[in-house]
């Protein structure tokens, strides 16, 4: 019955499409049936080419009359490079006239002009905050021109209408920055002051807490207008500075005085902020950090800081050019010689002033800055140092020994780190902040002692260490992180009341 009723339906089929070319109006059965056979579909379509096709015409029209769509916004302008840009501005950092204060007052000698962005990466929090922060900028602050490191410029520039500038080979970002932004914890504090570790003078860091312990972090990114506010107007005829008298300092009466001549207040862009900051409020205040610095010999002793000084320049395209041949190696956190990935402990000689201190064998050996014991030192059991402690710390990393206790010494200690030839020709690594900088062979002195931090001469720039811009006096950041995020003295089992703390 099947087959029967498959012949009639071919049948049917056959004596339609005989009907077809003089019927006007396919019927949709026919329609359907065609389709399925490939002779009678190639009849239909030459049938169907001969008759115009309306459908494909109305089909046009529309197409014509929807593709008017609105015009797209105009693209987002190049980034521009930092050989464009106006030379760096360097400012003064003088003594406060709070009695009993150690921290310097921030004086501008003109507003600012070229601020560096850098920030905690693959956080598109951040990423968000770094595009508020920078359209807030360009809108109160005309005059302040954007920097940010290539590897993110891309990323930024496509959410501004405005050309942000990046720091490129084409000149120094030591001769145009003038003040540091950081987004992100105390690694990117870190990488703001890397970009300077090969030269001497690093500029003001306002660093916004946004990363994972923020020991370093002053600021939260809630205050960001205030943050950038108070350190722009720093120096714009604030009285606290004006009595700050360069006499006090050491220099003569040829050098230029806070008052008279093109002084505070009679700048443009501290004009157009009048009446947004008040008194002293506009005298930001400054934690200098100091750091420590390091020259690499060989067995031979000669110099070979330049190998790891180009080691260090090609990892980021944006680090500050030295202005030696042959630059030292600074660290605002630690120095640290490493066995690395050998299985054997390395052997290293310490020597103190000239004078052999001790061989020790270990994982490594650290020497620290007040501001790096409380990081990899105090991993490694080495004491709490307030960062304004002229000093440095040598402490071990897993000694073989029970009686190696960290070391606290003057700043101005040179103290060398001699690779022992027991080390049997294995390569030790070498580590700036972190970072490693390149394999150091038996034999080869790693010479450390602390940064120059000053002015050299009459009329010269200040120089040396990291000046971070902290919120007040009053409200003393590194005792707050002592507390809040490393739980000093923090009891087991029970969270502090403040009854216990006013007690």
């Amino acid at each position: 019955m099947v087959r029967i009723a498959a012949v009639r339906g071919a049948a049917h089929a056959r004596q339609l499409c005989q009907r077809l070319p003089t019927s006007k109006k396919p019927t949709p059965l026919a329609g359907s049936i065609l389709a399925a056979s490939p002779a009678v579909s190639s009849s239909v379509s030459a049938s169907a080419s001969s008759r115009p096709r309306h459908l494909s015409s109305t089909r046009t029209l529309d197409t014509a009359t929807t593709t008017s769509t609105p015009p797209s916004p105009s693209p987002s302008p190049s980034s521009r490079s930092i050989a464009e840009l106006p030379d760096r501005t360097h400012p003064r950092y003088l003594q406060s006239s709070k009695p009993g204060s150690s921290l310097l007052v921030l004086n501008w000698p003109r507003p600012p002009r070229n601020l560096l962005l850098v920030q905690k990466l693959y956080a598109p929090d951040v990423t968000e905050s770094v595009i508020r922060f920078a359209r807030h900028i360009r809108a109160e602050y005309p005059d302040v021109n954007v920097v940010v490191e290539p590897r993110v410029a891309d990323m930024i520039q496509k959410h501004l209408p405005f050309a942000l500038y990046v720091a490129d080979h084409r000149s120094n970002i030591a001769d145009k920055v003038d003040v540091i932004a950081t987004f992100g914890g105390d690694g990117t504090v870190l990488r703001a002051a890397s970009l300077y570790k090969l030269h001497g003078s690093v500029p003001p860091i306002v660093s916004f807490s946004m990363g994972t312990l923020g020991f370093l972090g002053e600021w939260s990114f809630a205050d960001h207008k205030k943050a950038w506010r108070e350190m722009y107007m720093s120096g714009s005829d604030v009285p606290e500075a004006r009595e700050a008298d360069y006499l006090q300092q050491g220099e003569n009466n040829n050098l230029t005085r806070r008052r008279g001549g093109n002084g505070g207040g009679e700048h443009e862009g501290w004009e157009r902020m009048k009446g947004k900051c008040l008194g002293h409020q506009r005298a930001s205040r400054v934690l200098l950090r100091h750091r420590i610095k390091a020259d690499v010999y060989d067995r031979a002793g000669n110099s070979i800081n330049h190998q790891v000084s180009d080691s260090l320049s090609g990892q980021s395209s944006a680090v500050a050019e030295p202005q030696e041949p042959s630059p030292s190696l600074r660290a605002i956190n630690e120095i640290s010689l490493h066995r690395g990935s050998h299985p054997q402990l390395a052997v290293i000689d310490i020597y103190q002033n000239g004078h052999f201190l001790t061989e020790t064998t270990a994982d490594g050996i650290l020497v620290s800055t007040p501001t790096g014991s409380t990081a990899y030192s105090l991993s490694a059991g080495g004491p709490i140092v307030h960062p304004l402690v002229r000093s440095l710390l040598i402490t071990p990393i897993s000694p073989c020994s029970l009686s190696f206790r960290s070391l606290v010494l003057p700043l101005d200690t040179a103290v060398v780190l001699r690779t022992s030839a027991r080390n049997r020709g294995r390569e030790l690594d070498l580590s700036i902040d972190g970072k490693r900088c390149g394999g150091v062979r038996p034999g080869t002195e790693i010479r450390v002692e602390g940064e120059f931090v000053g002015r050299a001469g009459l009329g010269e720039e200040w120089h040396g260490g990291v000046p971070c811009v902290i919120r007040t006096e009053e409200d003393d950041p590194w005792v707050g992180g002592l507390n809040g995020l490393l739980k000093f003295n923090h009891p087991f089992g029970r969270d502090p009341t403040m009854d216990d703390i006013s007690d």
